[in-house]
Parts: structure tokens; sequence; C-alpha cells
């Protein structure tokens, strides 16, 4: 894949994964998890997911293995909304970067501006 549609895809990937994640799933391990940023290899076959996790060290360590038991399911699920040739192999990792809160506020606003379009 050329780099802008490696993208494309890792844009498409993380706000799947953000609506599953933060609307869809019912499991309370996953409360505190937010999508910053997914990146793709170029072959498509894998994707580094990297999540933000609020809360103490413990409910960190419970979210990061909520989202491991779940790893089987997201990708079913993203098998089954997107277009893709190869589902990526999702690996999670921790974000804990400043530039990721800058992104996690412009989604929290993309979120409220959508809310508000649907009532």
């Amino acid at each position: 894949m050329d780099q802008r549609r490696v993208a494309r895809v890792a844009e498409a990937i993380r706000e799947e994964l953000s609506q599953i994640i933060g609307f869809e799933m019912k499991d309370p391990r996953l409360t505190g998890v937010t999508i910053a940023e997914v990146r793709v290899t170029p072959d498509g076959r894998e994707a580094r997911v990297r999540v933000m996790l609020f809360g103490s060290a413990e409910e960190q360590k419970t979210a990061l293995a909520g989202l491991e038991h779940a790893k089987g399911h997201l990708r079913h699920e993203l098998g089954a909304r997107m277009e893709l040739r190869h589902v990526p192999e999702l690996f999670f990792e921790t974000d804990t970067g400043t530039e990721a809160l800058g992104r996690v506020e412009e989604l929290l606003r993309r979120v409220k501006k959508n809310r508000r379009e649907l009532t």
C-alpha cells in the first residue's frame, strides 16, 4: 500500500475501534480506554494501537488485559465493517505522551458535536 492509503486505513481502524470499544462493548474493564493512534504496517498485516488508559495503575493493567482478551472479537468486527484484503493483527501499546492529550480533546469535541447533531 502507498503511504496515503496506509494513513487512511489507520485512521479508519482508529475510528472503528473507538466506536466498538467506546459504545458497543459491555466489558467494564474497557471503560477508561481511549484509542489515541493506530499505525499500520505498509503491507497492512499489523496494526499498532496506542491507547490511553485512565485510572490507577491496577485499573490500567486490567484494561490492557481486557483489550488483549477482546483482540479476536475486535479483529472480527473490523473485518465485518471494513473492506480490507487482510484484517491486521492488533498489538496494543499504552500511550502516555502529551501529544495524545490534544488528540483526545479533539476526539471528545467531535463526539459532542456528533451527539448534538443527532438530537
